[in-house]
C-alpha cells in the first residue's frame, strides 16, 4: 500500500466525523422504525384506523419537517459560539432556541386542534376514516411543543459536539412509545386515540429529558434560563431562511408525487417504493450533514478556515463514497428486495428501471447532503433559501415536460435527478466561492443575555 493511499485512509478528520455521524444516524433511523411500529399496532384495529393514521400522520410529519430548522439553526449557533471559546454564550443561544421552540409548539398545538377537521377533510376520506383521523390528529398535535423542544434540544447538544446523548434519549422515547401504544390501544381499549396518546406521552418524556440535560449545562455555567426576547427574535430570524429552504424541498417532492399520480396507479405504486428507498438512504447521508453542521460551525467560530476547508473536503469524500456504495447495493440487490415490496410484475419491472436511475445520482446526492450541512453549519441560511428557490424553478419545467409529454415514471426520476444536479451546482458554486467562510461568533444568531453582543 502506497504512503499516499495510507494517508487517504487515515485522514485526521475521520474520528471526529464518525464520532458525530454514527450516533446521529442511529437517532435518524430510530424514527421510521417507531413509525412502522405505530402502523403495525394500529393496523390490527382495522383498515379505517390504519388509513386514518396515514392521513393524520402525514399532516404531523409535514409539520415536523417544516420545523426541523429549529434543530439545524440551533446547532449552527451553538457550535459557532463553542468554537469561539464561549461555552456560556453557546448554551445561552441554545436556551433561546428552546424558548422559541416552546412558543411555536404551543401555537401549532392550539391551531392544530381547531384546524384538524378541515385538514383531514381536505383529503376527502370516507366518514369512518375522517372520524378516526380527526381524533388522532387532535391528540397528536398536543405533542407539538414536545416535538419542537426535542428538535431544539437536539440542536443544542449537536452544537456542543454531542450526538450520543440525543441517540440514547431518542431510543428510549421510541421504545417507550411502542410500550405505551400497546398498553393504551389494547390494554386500556382506547383504540386509535390510545396510539396518539402513547406517542404524545413518549414525545413529552423525550423532550423533558433533553431539556433537563441542557438546563443542567446552563446551571453549571451560570446561564440564565429566563426567556430573552432579543435572543429569541434572533433565533427566529436565523431560522426563517432554513424554513424557506425546507419548503422548496417539500414543494419539489410534492410536485414529483403529483406527476407520478397522473401517470397511473402502477407508476404511483412503483414511485412510492422508490421514494421510500430514497428517503431511507437520505437518512444515512443526512448523518454526514449533521456532522458537517457541528464541525463547520465550531471551526468557523474558532476562526480556523484551513480546518474548515479540510474537514469539508473529507466529508465530501465520505459523501461520495457512501453514495457509490448505496448505488451499487441498490442495483445489485434488486432481485432480493423488490419482491418484498410488491408481487405485481408490472410494478416490479418499472421499479427496477427507476432504481437504476436514482442509483446513478446517489454519489451526487452524497455531495449535496454534505454541502447542505456544511453551509447550514456556517450560518449561510440566506443563500440556501435563494438556492432552494432557484433549483425549484429549474425543476418545475422538467416535471411539467414529463407530464405534458407523458414521459412516464422513469423520465420523472431523471427529472428529479436534474433537481439534484441543480442543487449540486448551486451548493458547489457557493463552496468554491468561499463567501460562506465567515469566522468568529458573529455569523450565528448571537445571544445578548450576557449583556453583550459580539460583532
Amino acid at each position: 500500500m502506497s504512503s499516499r493511499l495510507r494517508r487517504a485512509l487515515r485522514n485526521p478528520h475521520d474520528p471526529e466525523i464518525l464520532r458525530l455521524a454514527v450516533p446521529a444516524f442511529g437517532a435518524l433511523v430510530a424514527e421510521p422504525l417507531y413509525l412502522l411500529a405505530d402502523s403495525a399496532i394500529v393496523g390490527h384495529l382495522g383498515t379505517p384506523q390504519l388509513a386514518a393514521l396515514g392521513l393524520a400522520g402525514t399532516a404531523l410529519q409535514t409539520l415536523a419537517t417544516l420545523f426541523i430548522f429549529l434543530a439545524y439553526a440551533t446547532t449552527a449557533t451553538v457550535a459557532r459560539q463553542l468554537g469561539a471559546g464561549d461555552r456560556r454564550a453557546a448554551i445561552a443561544g441554545g436556551i433561546d432556541g428552546l424558548w422559541l421552540a416552546l412558543g411555536l409548539g404551543v401555537v401549532l398545538a392550539l391551531v392544530g386542534v381547531l384546524a384538524a377537521p378541515a385538514a383531514v377533510g381536505a383529503f376527502d376520506p370516507s366518514a369512518a376514516v375522517q372520524e378516526y383521523a380527526v381524533t388522532y390528529l387532535r391528540i397528536g398535535v398536543l405533542g407539538m411543543p414536545a416535538l419542537l423542544l426535542t428538535f431544539a434540544g437536539t440542536g443544542v447538544l449537536r452544537g456542543l459536539q454531542d450526538t450520543r446523548t440525543p441517540l440514547w434519549i431518542a431510543g428510549a422515547a421510541y421504545g417507550a412509545n411502542v410500550v405505551l401504544n400497546v398498553l393504551f390501544v389494547y390494554g386500556f381499549g382506547w383504540g386509535i386515540a390510545g396510539s396518539a396518546w402513547g406517542t404524545v406521552v413518549a414525545q413529552t418524556g423525550g423532550a423533558v429529558a433533553l431539556v433537563v440535560v441542557v438546563v443542567r449545562g446552563a446551571r453549571r455555567h451560570g446561564v440564565s434560563l429566563r426567556p430573552h426576547l432579543g435572543g429569541i427574535r434572533e433565533s427566529a430570524h436565523g431560522g426563517v431562511p432554513l424554513l424557506v429552504r425546507t419548503l422548496t424541498l417539500r414543494a419539489a417532492i410534492l410536485v414529483t408525487t403529483y406527476v407520478a399520480t397522473e401517470v397511473g396507479d402502477t407508476a404511483l405504486a412503483a414511485h412510492q417504493v422508490a421514494f421510500t428507498l430514497w428517503t431511507t438512504l437520505a437518512l444515512a447521508l443526512d448523518a454526514l450533514a449533521i456532522a458537517g453542521q457541528a464541525i463547520v460551525g465550531r471551526y468557523l467560530g474558532g476562526s480556523d478556515v484551513a480546518g474548515t476547508r479540510a474537514a469539508t473536503r473529507r466529508m465530501i469524500e465520505w459523501g461520495v463514497a457512501a453514495g457509490l456504495v448505496f448505488g451499487l447495493v441498490l442495483v445489485l440487490a434488486r432481485p432480493l428486495y423488490i419482491p418484498l415490496f410488491t408481487a405485481d410484475p408490472q410494478v416490479q419491472a418499472l421499479l427496477a428501471d427507476v432504481i437504476l436511475v436514482f442509483a446513478v445520482f446517489e454519489p451526487l446526492a452524497g455531495i449535496v447532503f454534505v454541502l447542505d450541512g456544511v453551509l447550514i453549519g456556517a450560518g449561510d441560511g440566506r443563500y440556501l433559501a435563494y438556492a432552494g428557490l432557484w433549483t425549484l424553478v429549474a425543476f418545475l419545467p422538467l416535471a411539467g415536460l414529463v407530464l405534458g409529454l407523458d414521459g412516464g415514471l422513469v423520465a420523472l426520476w431523471w427529472a428529479f435527478g436534474g433537481f439534484m444536479v441543480a442543487r449540486l451546482v448551486t451548493l458547489m458554486l457557493r463552496e468554491r466561492s468561499g463567501a460562506w467562510l465567515v469566522t468568529g461568533a458573529a455569523a450565528g444568531a448571537v445571544s445578548t443575555r450576557h449583556g453583550k453582543h459580539e460583532d
